[in-house]
């Protein structure tokens, strides 16, 4: 069993798991949507999270009719989405770890400037 980032897939492969065309493959890449690493030869290989992306893409496409300009966006709010999702979970975490300590970590300093607005200054 291959990583989910392990780029396994040859084109033609993918392009018969998600019945499209190798070309779609292609102008997917040259829009940059899709980032397929290559072999020395120069030969596309494309991972599961690669796949799972071009699914995306497809029902972006296919099902609610967005250009692939409007996917484009679509896929980078996505990214910026799951990104602060991290860092939310990040924060969590470490407000949970103030919480159980009782104490705010020594590199932040709390200020509050009214009731509403509470500012944390990290180094």
């Amino acid at each position: 069993m291959h990583s989910y980032d392990e780029p396994v897939y040859l084109i033609s492969v993918v392009a018969t798991m998600l019945e499209i065309h190798p070309q779609t493959l292609r102008q997917y890449e040259r829009e940059g949507l899709v980032e397929p690493s290559r072999t020395q030869g120069r030969m596309r290989l494309y991972s599961q999270r690669d796949i799972d992306r071009m699914k995306l893409i497809l029902r972006l496409t296919r099902q609610m009719g967005v250009n692939l300009a409007g996917v484009d966006i679509v896929l980078q709010l996505k990214e910026q989405i799951d990104q602060m999702q991290e860092e939310i979970g990040q924060l969590r975490d470490e407000l949970s770890k103030v919480n159980r300590n009782g104490s705010v970590h020594i590199s932040k300093a709390l200020v509050t400037k009214n009731p509403y607005d509470i500012i944390i200054f990290e180094d």
